[in-house]
């Protein structure tokens, strides 16, 4: 089984461009996302996709291979097809490169047993809410996830509502998701669904079409940056919870 991690990054981000290359504690965020994945052993290569020069030069400073993609991808879905047509793997693992305090124990939890080609596979982590502020925040997706571990919806608003009791606990798309080959090429064959564009999460244009998604449940303190608050969190938990200081990149 050969598994690749792909950390797609971008410059445009709509409210922090530059993201991927900002200054966390001496070193851009893109290279604590890096240094975390290169934790895991069950990761056979890893590569960031990007598609901005700035961010390249920065990656390969330190070391990490990077793949060019388009500047028209509507999705880190998009970019990481781009990627598996230049490299061959039988799974690919996206980590988002927004979350550089991820934890690289919970990475391979979403690698399944054995090798699936004849049909569609995509995989998730999900965490619980521990902040109630988090569970109302639009930019944290929330899971429902059945009995059998495989999503019913996923949503921007808390879902499911707390109609006949609050005694449950909302479930957080965590920023590792796991495809195929098989599963990439169906979703870049296929036009985005009016579900998926309300809600603008990708992951739905799959379930729309009946093709299931797993989610594992882990343990996790990560948080992504979206906003120049969520980057004073990280700051603040690498800097005072962790011990790293302020070198110079």
């Amino acid at each position: 089984m050969k598994v690749v991690a792909v950390i797609p990054a971008r410059y445009g981000s709509t409210r922090m461009p530059g993201k991927p290359i900002m200054d966390i504690c001496g070193h851009p965020m893109i290279w604590w996302v890096y240094q975390n994945v290169k934790k895991v052993k069950e990761f056979d290569e890893i590569y960031i996709a990007t598609d901005d020069e700035r961010i390249k030069t920065v990656c390969e400073s330190f070391g990490a291979s990077v793949i060019m993609t388009s500047d028209d991808c509507s999705c880190l879905i998009d970019r990481v097809y781009q990627v598996s047509n230049t490299v061959e793997a039988d799974y690919y693992v996206t980590i988002n490169g927004d979350e550089p305090i991820l934890e690289s124990e919970i990475m391979p939890k979403i690698i399944p047993d054995f090798v699936e080609i004849d049909k569609p596979v995509v995989r998730g982590l999900v965490r619980e809410f521990t902040d109630p502020v988090e569970v109302i925040d639009s930019g944290n997706i929330k899971i429902v996830v059945g009995k059998d571990g495989y999503s019913l919806y996923s949503s921007r608003s808390p879902v499911p509502y707390p109609h006949k009791t609050t005694q449950f606990k909302y479930k957080k798309y965590v920023g590792v998701e796991l495809f195929n080959k098989k599963a990439l090429e169906f979703y870049v064959s296929t036009e985005q669904t009016e579900i998926e564009r309300i809600e603008d999460i990708g992951s739905i244009r799959f379930l729309e079409h009946g093709i299931r998604i797993h989610y594992d449940l882990v343990k996790s303190n990560s948080l992504s940056v979206d906003t120049p608050k969520d980057l004073e969190k990280i700051i603040k938990v690498l800097s005072e919870e962790k011990g790293y200081g302020n070198e110079t990149y």
